[in-house]
């Protein structure tokens, strides 16, 4: 039976692996792995920590304003704080691989609010993927 996730695939425009490679490694700290061979160039593989989970970038286009998104689970509140941080500190610097939108640390977080919920923030990377972040 299913025991976890192998891998989530996100899409990007074509052409911008270089900037998944500075949004998932540089600003999320993703650690980059090697494709297939004869993929290079048209994939991006990323590890989450040692958890044998990746997050798998190819070339497409994302539904404008989709809410479809995967959730990270971070190791304390500490660490969920300073990736806020981080991630808001990218959206503010701009570029071509700064997110499109970002939580401001401090605010409320633009997802649903209630009890249920757990102590999270969301973000868009460059290409439009919703991302959420969690304990």
């Amino acid at each position: 039976m299913i025991s976890g996730l192998a891998h989530v695939n996100m899409l990007v425009p074509p052409g911008t692996l270089e900037l998944a490679n500075d949004f998932y490694a540089t600003t999320l700290g993703l650690k980059g792995r090697d494709v297939p061979a004869h993929q290079k160039g048209s994939l991006a593989w990323f590890d989450i920590g040692d958890s044998g989970q990746q997050i798998h970038i190819a070339f497409g286009f994302n539904e404008e304003r989709s809410s479809r998104h995967p959730c990270f689970k971070l190791q304390s509140g500490e660490k969920l704080l300073e990736l806020r941080q981080r991630i808001w500190e990218h959206h503010e610097r701009g570029g071509e691989a700064a997110p499109r939108e970002a939580d401001k640390p401090g605010a409320v977080n633009s997802g649903a609010q209630g009890v249920e919920y757990p102590q999270r923030f969301f973000a868009r990377d460059y290409a439009g993927n919703r991302l959420e972040f969690s304990l």
